[in-house]
């Protein structure tokens, strides 16, 4: 493993973890606890995590209720605090379910748009717990935003009571990949269309000549949109039906059982006879190569890889190929949305807009297109 990729999965455990020991980084990525704190003392060094007695922590957690500050960023939010009172200033309200994985690119978005239109951005963090989400509205209200930029604490689909309660504050709102749950509800909302990310990397497998592509995902809430895709693209791509499909039930596992999980889809695919596989994430891409190697097989020849998410995906022993969200657009947009509402002579006029943004395929080394070609 590069130096700079494992930095980038150390950094990653500490932020899902809030941190760690150096006896469990060293476990979860493999290497010696002597290249941790190697590793630790050169992540200090850069402002990225700090260490404490036996381990480490992110570099901004002391900071309570404040994110990790985004790369790359034009210009560092006004983070909420409790109390904070109004100012005249345009602001917009933007809450987010984490300061770290996935929604650091959103929130860049959202304050290049800020930074374009001299908006004020505050924003607020349900750290994934729903109930959190009501208790950050009012705060981001009481602190002066005119709209909010909403990425609720649910998964993807916003619950309809949540949707009610948006609508009675009163504040015109914008949800950030998220969309109502009742279909027909005239709610603006900007987000990646999941399902057509997976069904163009099962369709580039296809173009590989593949005729069986497996599935593997992580438990998180993109999880079943990802299989929707799949599934919809075996049935219209014509591929063979009963290739390994596995889900681990959640993001974080520990290390035997993820090597365990790893393992057992790795086998699947081989004695099936499927050669290549849609694997999200990054990180369960990466972990499921190290896991190839361990039994001397090789990407792409013994199993072609494409990642979902593409946070390190580039980072790879084999580099691979990705299915790249928009997060920076999504943010972007969202906030055009939310600011041209805003700034119209007439709000009632400006029509309902309801956006999907494609993701993009990114290709590099793990699909096996370069030899192919």
């Amino acid at each position: 493993m590069l130096v700079a990729q494992r930095h980038e999965l150390l950094v990653r455990e500490l932020e899902a973890c809030e941190g760690l020991k150096v006896t469990e980084l060293a476990a979860r990525l493999n290497v010696s606890r002597a290249t941790i704190r190697r590793d630790l003392l050169d992540l200090e060094a850069e402002g990225r995590v700090t260490r404490v007695r036996g381990g480490a922590v992110p570099a901004t957690s002391h900071l309570v209720g404040q994110p990790s500050e985004p790369r790359p960023v034009p210009a560092p939010p006004t983070v909420l605090r409790a109390g904070a009172r109004p100012t005249s200033a345009p602001t917009v309200g933007v809450l987010v379910p984490s300061a770290h994985y996935y929604y650091p690119r959103v929130v860049a978005g959202v304050q290049t748009v800020a930074a374009e239109r001299g908006v004020r951005v505050v924003i607020g963090l349900s750290d994934y717990t729903y109930p959190n989400d009501a208790q950050q509205i009012s705060e981001l209200a009481a602190s002066g935003a005119t709209g909010l930029l909403v990425a609720s604490a649910t998964g993807h689909t916003l619950p309809q009571e949540q949707l009610e309660r948006l609508r009675a504050g009163g504040l015109p709102f914008v949800l950030m990949e998220r969309q109502p749950h009742d279909r027909y509800a005239p709610c603006e909302f900007v987000a990646t269309d999941h399902r057509q990310g997976a069904f163009g990397a099962v369709g580039h497998f296809k173009g590989l000549g593949h005729d069986r592509v497996g599935l593997f995902t992580n438990g998180s809430p993109t999880a079943p949109l990802l299989r929707e895709g799949y599934e919809a693209a075996v049935r219209r791509l014509d591929l063979a039906s009963g290739a390994p499909v596995l889900d681990s039930g959640r993001p974080r596992l520990e290390p035997e059982e993820a090597t365990r999980l790893y393992d057992r889809f790795v086998k699947e695919c081989l004695d099936d006879g499927t050669r290549a596989a849609l694997v999200h994430s990054d990180h369960d891409a990466i972990e499921l190569m190290r896991r190839m190697r361990a039994h001397g097989l090789r990407t792409p020849d013994d199993l072609a890889l494409i990642a979902y998410d593409d946070e390190i995906a580039s980072l790879a022993d084999v580099p691979l190929t990705a299915v790249a969200p928009p997060k920076h657009e999504v943010g972007a947009q969202a906030a055009r949305l939310l600011l041209d509402r805003l700034e119209a002579t007439d709000p009632s006029a400006v029509p309902v807009r309801q956006l999907l943004i494609q993701p993009r395929l990114i290709i590099r080394s793990s699909c096996g297109a370069a030899a192919r070609g």
